[in-house]
């Protein structure tokens, strides 16, 4: 370890990355702690440890705390991410942003303007929905609003989206002049941030409430890494298709045909089906927060984090978004098409019709141990700490962002150090994959669902 730290600093490039993406992420912290004015902070913290069930909570996770402390980066990176997964999902369905993002460079500048754009509008929708909100939380017999009205309303949508934006250029500075994807990295700052609240609250189970035993500590820690190397093993599957490549003829020359092979991973949707099922269930838990009348109440209670409906719900819709984001970010279609017109093929497979049927059946099997995967890591923590007590300060949905990007970033250094002709960052001859899909030379055999 003492060596590739070695080695990461004796390279100018990559050690001005690392440095830049750290001290970007000590700016953001460093905003966490600035607060937003118009509240009594205290109280809203008090509140906010109360809603760990509704968005409130949810947003709360993500932003490292904002939310509790009511800082100027309250949304944080969230309305970036929700405009970049609106706009992606739009340029599969409307012909004109399709048309754009494949303009090369140009298009792609535009696409990400759009979604600057589309940040700002959210920011705005979003902050002006929690100054709402805010007026009407009590603690008490006190509002945990200073002054409730327009003027509250109208500064908070001015903080909190100037915040927003500050926020999303942050993140946009740290992928182009640092290591890794900076909107994932600072949604994972904000959750690595609360890791030491979790592991108080063990603490405090084992050593003051003395609900937990040593032996409890133990098993649940094992249990813990289980989970995570489960993760890993997961995220790093895949299924290798073998595509052979027809002998070429240039002139003179014959150049034979290469194999190669086209990765399918098992979870090709990635963390976005749980983070859209979480935020989708989560809102009549919040709704409900604020609004008392019967049906609303009926339903916030039903759809409360541990309930059987909401497990029901949150499995079924995991598997929906599964499906339905593979399907808009990978079309078997366009992947045979541009086989064949590469000249390559797939052994025993026509190429064209055939070969997208093919692709589609298998991409559909994955697909479904993707899901089930990933609404098995969701559902599972809140099993547990509901109906048997077990602390799991975290769910998957965190977990899942937590490894995903632990992955893609040490995916990037080892692409640095690979320049240097150095062996990796996990010892000779490894290689670590991350979450990327490419199609590069290989065996065809691979994991299979």
């Amino acid at each position: 370890m003492k060596n590739i730290f070695a080695e990461i600093w004796k390279m100018e490039d990559l050690r001005k990355r690392v440095l830049f993406t750290l001290g970007m992420l000590g700016v953001y912290r460093l905003g966490i702690v600035i607060a937003a004015p118009g509240l009594d902070r205290e109280a809203l913290a008090e509140w906010t440890h109360s809603q760990s069930g509704t968005l409130f909570g949810l947003y709360d996770m993500f932003s490292g705390g904002a939310l509790s402390q009511y800082s100027v980066f309250v949304l944080g990176i969230m309305p970036y991410i929700t405009a970049s997964i609106i706009i992606q999902v739009l340029s599969h369905a409307v012909p004109a942003l399709e048309r754009i993002s494949k303009e090369g460079q140009q298009g792609r500048n535009r696409i990400n303007q759009y979604t600057r754009y589309l940040t700002i509008v959210i920011a705005l929708v979003q902050s002006f929905s929690i100054a709402a909100g805010l007026e009407r939380v009590t603690m008490g017999q006190e509002s945990v609003v200073i002054e409730p009205g327009w003027g509250f309303r109208l500064l908070t949508m001015v903080t909190m989206t100037a915040g927003a934006s500050f926020v999303m250029w942050l993140g946009e500075q740290m992928t182009d002049r640092g290591v890794g994807n900076g909107a994932s990295i600072i949604i994972t700052a904000g959750i690595v941030a609360r890791l030491p609240m979790g592991a108080m609250s063990l603490y405090q189970l084992y050593n003051s409430d003395h609900r937990m035993t040593l032996l409890g500590v133990v098993l649940l820690l094992c249990f813990m890494f289980a989970i995570l190397m489960g993760i890993v093993y997961i995220e790093r599957g895949q299924r290798r298709i073998p595509i052979q490549y027809a002998k070429r003829v240039l002139g003179k020359s014959v150049y034979e045909g290469q194999t190669t092979h086209l990765p399918l991973k098992v979870n090709t949707a990635g963390v976005i089906p749980p983070i859209f099922a979480s935020s989708l269930l989560m809102l009549p838990g919040t709704i409900g927060t604020f609004y008392t009348a019967g049906p609303l109440r009926w339903l916030a209670g039903s759809l409360s984090p541990g309930n059987w409906l909401y497990n029901v719900s949150y499995v079924g819709m995991i598997v929906f978004f599964a499906f339905y984001y593979t399907a808009v970010t990978f079309n078997p279609v366009d992947v045979a098409e541009n086989l064949k017109k590469q000249g390559g093929y797939i052994p025993r497979v026509r190429p064209g019709t055939e070969t997208a049927e093919y692709i589609d059946r298998l991409l559909s099997r994955l697909t479904f141990g993707g899901a089930v995967y990933l609404a098995a890591i969701c559902v599972l923590p809140s099993i547990l700490m509901n109906n048997f007590g077990i602390p799991f300060s975290y769910g998957g949905t965190g977990l899942l962002i937590l490894v995903g990007v632990c992955l893609d970033t040490v995916q990037q250094v080892e692409a640095h150090l690979m320049t240097k002709h150095y062996d990796g960052v996990v010892g000779p001859g490894a290689r670590v994959k991350g979450r990327r899909q490419r199609i590069g030379t290989g065996s065809a055999s691979g994991r299979a669902f």
